[in-house]
């Protein structure tokens, strides 16, 4: 026996179902899946709810395939070239992001000079791979589109390449410490479970941003598929060595349609996608991914096919481009959802899209990930010293977007103009209520006060007959159309927005409202607007921009703690959020079940007037803040006629 063959019979045989090295079939596939779900998600977020859970397909894979090209370079080679796997990872993901933010941020800011506000955080983050981070810190959010950063994506892109700093040094260390690779699945199975256990037990309703942002809490993507990366590297295969195999595509097809099936289910306002939905579409994900390494697997042959190969392959460029071009053009072209102008829009974004990621991947990345930066670089000189048209055309562009890169982020306003004029709104509305006396204090017409039953102008002062713990302002109910002086408007950034047409259309009412406020917050504000006799006979409720309505009773306790002798004009809400169409229907719902309350449908009049909205298609501009105000008038005057009846 020679020493080959000596050397052959001692390497132990590979089960089928091990590691043979190679292309992994179906990865491709998993991927445009992924990223399709996503662009759908962040096109119309209605017609696939979970869509964001592509953006943890992606972390499975990832954590997986990672963690296999890790294990065949230690198998080939028996060391690992940290280096060389850093170089690798930097050629794939900066030239696509670098060319992204030279590009997004002067168009940007040439669109309109809101969507810079933060910018310069946002770059930083980016360059930095730390944008989760830095969003939790700034108290940004994932699920409010009233507010839409450029770059919000990069969120996932952040907690990918902290991933690939880290593991590779891990991965060293429990190579070396932990000897079996039972154990070496049992510690990536522990880490996913620590990490999923920490997203349930601190999610917070009212900030799920924290959750699904932190690395910490959404770990556990790229854990399990660190797991099952390590349950196919021996040669016995571990657990898919048994009847995997037989029944593996059965499983794959019953996980395929799970994962479609949450997508199409699961809420991003969900506390059940924290505590477990996520996970399990994670769990399904590692069983699909499993069916397809079976060997002479009909799902990976099935999910190779060429137009998911050429999403795949692009799938990073996608998930970068598709959200800054979507809001850049939703400025350009404004559209309320599922209009004609909506989808022809989101059809021309796709294009673009698709246009600049195949530009950027034949031009940029590939070049690069090839033959490296350098001698790209040495490259593209060459042919700008050899006056080629295109190579200067390309070199003359590339300097003038990152000069006007850096101007835009210099430039970049601290708050956008929204902000700003919330600021200046509530400070004027604080003004008005310290200066209304409070009639449990002030007897009407001491000490040369005008007297508050005749509160008007701006004054913000409320009557005295408006009496605390929702008993009738005017005994029997008074149902003549409302004047300014007989309306209090309570809600959130939307009223405060609002403020100025309502106040040209009602001259005299008061405000209680703030933005960022929810209805959960709602029953103590008019409580405390009650015992402060702030609340007059007919109120304008308007809350749920930011987060929808989780429990319509505290709808009702509003609305009941009023009294049946007011009127009540509940105030639709707009937008491209998940709960918009649900929350309306629980506002139309609540309010055929009172006569003293009726519907403002602000979304309706703002979708078929969507240009009448600022920069973050959320809030009302000069021309919005009275169509605001008709709709409200209208909702009034359909009370007035009805009778409270």
């Amino acid at each position: 026996m020679t020493a080959e063959t000596r050397g052959r019979a001692r390497r132990p045989r590979r089960h089928p179902m091990a590691d043979p090295g190679g292309m992994i079939g179906g990865l491709d596939g998993l991927r445009a899946l992924a990223v399709i779900a996503v662009v759908i998600y962040h096109i119309t977020s209605g017609a696939l709810p979970g869509g964001f859970l592509g953006v943890d397909i992606f972390f499975v894979v990832s954590g997986f395939l990672i963690t296999t090209l890790l294990l065949r370079e230690v198998r080939k080679t028996k060391r690992i070239d940290l280096k060389g796997f850093w170089i690798r990872r930097a050629r794939r993901l900066l030239p696509a992001l670098l060319f992204l933010v030279i590009t997004v941020v002067p168009v940007a800011g040439m669109v309109n000079r809101d969507l810079l506000v933060g910018i310069g955080r946002q770059v930083l983050g980016a360059l930095t791979f730390s944008s989760n981070w830095l969003e939790i810190a700034h108290g940004s959010s994932y699920f409010d589109q009233t507010s839409p950063l450029l770059f919000k994506n990069f969120w996932s892109l952040a907690v990918e390449e902290q991933f690939y700093l880290l593991w590779p040094l891990i991965f060293l260390a429990v190579i070396v410490l932990v000897r079996t690779w039972r154990g070496r699945v049992g510690l990536a199975m522990s880490l996913a479970l620590f990490s999923a256990v920490l997203m349930a037990v601190i999610a917070d309703p009212l900030n799920l941003t924290r959750v699904y942002y932190g690395t910490d809490t959404h770990l556990f993507g790229l854990a399990l598929g660190i797991a099952l990366a390590f349950s196919w590297a021996p040669p016995t295969g571990t657990w898919l060595a048994g009847t995997w195999s037989k029944y593996s595509q059965l499983a794959g097809i019953g996980a395929f349609v799970g994962l479609l099936t949450l997508m199409l289910t699961l809420s991003d306002q969900s506390l059940i996608a924290y505590r477990g939905g996520i996970l399990f579409s994670s769990i399904l994900t590692v069983v699909l991914i499993a069916a397809m390494l079976a060997p002479g697997s009909k799902l990976a042959t099935i999910s190779d096919n060429p137009v998911a190969t050429w999403i795949g392959h692009r799938s990073y460029g996608i998930y970068l481009w598709h959200w800054p071009i979507l809001v850049i053009l939703s400025l350009i072209v404004p559209a309320a959802p599922g209009t004609v102008t909506f989808w022809v829009r989101s059809l021309v974004a796709i294009a673009v899209t698709l246009l600049i990621c195949e530009f950027s991947f034949k031009y940029i990345e590939t070049p690069i990930r090839k033959n490296g930066f350098r001698q790209t670089l040495r490259n593209a000189r060459d042919h700008v010293l050899e006056r080629s048209p295109v190579a200067v055309g390309l070199a003359v562009a590339g300097v003038v977007m990152m000069t006007g890169t850096g101007i835009a982020v210099a430039v970049a306003p601290e708050k956008s103009s929204v902000q700003l004029e919330i600021e200046e709104n509530e400070k004027r509305f604080e003004d008005q209520n310290e200066q209304a006396p409070n009639p449990d204090k002030d007897a009407p017409g001491e000490s040369g006060e005008q007297d508050p039953g005749q509160a008007g102008g701006d004054t913000g002062e409320a009557k005295p007959d408006e009496t605390a713990g929702g008993e009738s302002p005017v005994p029997g109910g008074d149902w003549t159309m409302p004047t300014g002086e007989n309306i209090t408007a309570i809600g959130d950034s939307l009223i405060v927005t609002a403020a100025d047409g309502l106040e040209v259309t009602f001259p005299g009412l008061n405000f209680i409202a703030k933005s960022n406020r929810q209805w959960h917050e709602a029953p103590a504000l008019v409580e405390q607007g009650l015992n402060d006799g702030m609340i007059r006979r007919a109120v304008i409720l308007d809350y749920g921009t930011n987060a929808g309505i989780p429990d319509p009773q505290v709808v009702r306790d509003v609305v009941e703690m009023l009294g049946e002798d007011r009127m009540i004009v509940l105030v639709t809400i707009y937008g491209q959020s998940t709960f918009i169409d649900s929350s309306n229907e629980i506002l139309r719902e609540i309010a055929s079940e009172y006569p003293n309350v009726a519907i403002a449908d602000w979304h309706a009049a703002v979708t078929e007037n969507p240009g009448m909205l600022q920069a973050d298609q959320t809030h009302p501009n000069i021309e919005g803040m009275y169509l605001f105000a008709e709709t409200v008038q209208d909702a009034f005057e359909t009370l007035a006629s009805d009778g409270g009846n």
